[in-house]
């Protein structure tokens, strides 16, 4: 079988589908060789995820890996959401077939995107390397200005 069963299930039923219209944290991504896009909405209480929400356009990948992002950061601290890798949720849904691991990358960029949107409108200081996949203009323009000093 080319997709596990959980894979199948958080396409087929995601959970968490949805916008938050007062979220305290947006974090959109998206991959421009497969046109996938991910929303990933936060609500944010005593530092923790009490509620999370995502709107995905793209194939059964991108929303199975959504789906089970949110599932692994709801009720969790920020910083221990941040530690959300893409391999984990790979293994949190029994994998994933090797030409479609970019989409839990980008899952685990959206929910550091969400993140980050927090913390920038409530102005509370963070490292922006907990934030940089390599590619990302924001860590590009961190690392000049760190060099320039």
């Amino acid at each position: 079988m080319l997709y596990s069963e959980k894979v199948m299930d958080h396409f087929r039923n995601p959970r968490n589908v949805g916008e938050i219209k007062d979220a305290d944290g947006i974090g959109e991504v998206g991959n421009a060789k497969c046109g996938d896009i991910m929303r990933m909405y936060i609500k944010v209480k005593d530092n923790i995820i009490t509620d999370v929400k995502f709107m995905t356009f793209g194939c059964g990948s991108a929303i199975a890996t959504s789906s089970m992002a949110t599932e692994l950061i709801k009720g969790k601290s920020l910083d221990e959401a941040l530690t959300l890798t893409n391999q984990a949720v790979v293994e949190a849904l029994d994998g994933l077939p090797a030409y479609k691991l970019h989409c839990s990358v980008l899952a685990e960029e959206a929910v550091k995107a969400a993140i980050k949107d927090y913390y920038d409108k409530h102005q509370i200081a963070y490292d922006i390397e907990k934030y940089c996949m390599g590619d990302c203009a924001c860590c590009a323009h961190a690392h000049d200005e760190f060099d320039a000093r």
